[in-house]
C-alpha cells in the first residue's frame, strides 16, 4: 500500500489535482486559508491515472471487504469513481445524494439497494468527514451494512479521525497528506522550506495565517 500511496500522490501532483501554494494560499469555502487545494475529479480526465486509481480501489476493497455486495459513490465527486470501481468488480452500484430530491420519489440513495446488503462507500476526498459520513448514515437508515469507506486522499485532520471513530466507520485512503508532502519534496514540486509551512497548516488549519 505504501507504493500505491506514493504513486497516487505523484499522479495527483502531476495532473494538478493537488496544488500546493504555501506562499500564496487558497481560501476554502469554509473561509480557511490553505496552502493546498485538492480536486480529485480531475483524475477522471486522465485515463492512465483513472485506471490506476480504479484498480487500486478494487484491490483494496477485495483485500479488506471480500464480502462486499454493493459499491456506493458519494455525490458528486465520487459518483463516477464508484461506477468505475463497481464495473471493475462486476458489482451493483448506487450513489448517495447530498440531499434528498425535492420531487418525484424524493430519493437520497439513487439506484437499487436492498436492506441487509453489505456496502463499501467510495469517496474522492476526506477533509473533516462530515459530508462523507452523511452518506454512511443514509445507507444505515436504509438498513444496509456499511463495511467501510475508501477514499483517494485525506488531509489527515484529527477532526476527521474523531468523526469516523464516533460514527463507528472504518476509513482507508489510497494516499494521504504526509505521503504527498514527502513525494512532492522528492520530485522537486516544493522546496524544503515549504515543508514546515505545510506541516504547520495541518496542525491547526482553521487558524493558520489568521
Amino acid at each position: 500500500m505504501q507504493d500505491t500511496a506514493k504513486q497516487v500522490a505523484e499522479y495527483l501532483l502531476q495532473i494538478k489535482a493537488i496544488k500546493l501554494e504555501p506562499t500564496n494560499p487558497f481560501t476554502w469555502a469554509s473561509g480557511w486559508k490553505s496552502p493546498i487545494y485538492c480536486d480529485n475529479r480531475k483524475t477522471l480526465s486522465y485515463p492512465e491515472v483513472r485506471t490506476y486509481i480504479k484498480k487500486a480501489f478494487a484491490e483494496a476493497v477485495l483485500a479488506k471487504y471480500p464480502d462486499v455486495e454493493v459499491i456506493a459513490g458519494v455525490a458528486t465527486g465520487a459518483i463516477a469513481l464508484g461506477a468505475l470501481v463497481a464495473e471493475e468488480m462486476n458489482l451493483p452500484m448506487v450513489y448517495i445524494r447530498s440531499s434528498a430530491k425535492a420531487h418525484g420519489m424524493t430519493n437520497l440513495i439513487e439506484g437499487e439497494i436492498k436492506a441487509g446488503q453489505k456496502v463499501v462507500v467510495i469517496e474522492d476526498l476526506i477533509s473533516t468527514g462530515g459530508s462523507s459520513l452523511k452518506a454512511v448514515e443514509a445507507l444505515r437508515e436504509a438498513n444496509c451494512e456499511v463495511l467501510g469507506m475508501l477514499a483517494i486522499f485525506t488531509y489527515g485532520f484529527k477532526t476527521a479521525t474523531d468523526n469516523f471513530t464516533a460514527a463507528n466507520c472504518k476509513l482507508d485512503t489510497l494516499s494521504n497528506y504526509n505521503v504527498m508532502i514527502d513525494r512532492a519534496q522528492e520530485i522537486g514540486y516544493i522546496k524544503a522550506e515549504d515543508v514546515d509551512q505545510l506541516k504547520e497548516w495541518r496542525k491547526d488549519p482553521a487558524n493558520w495565517r489568521k
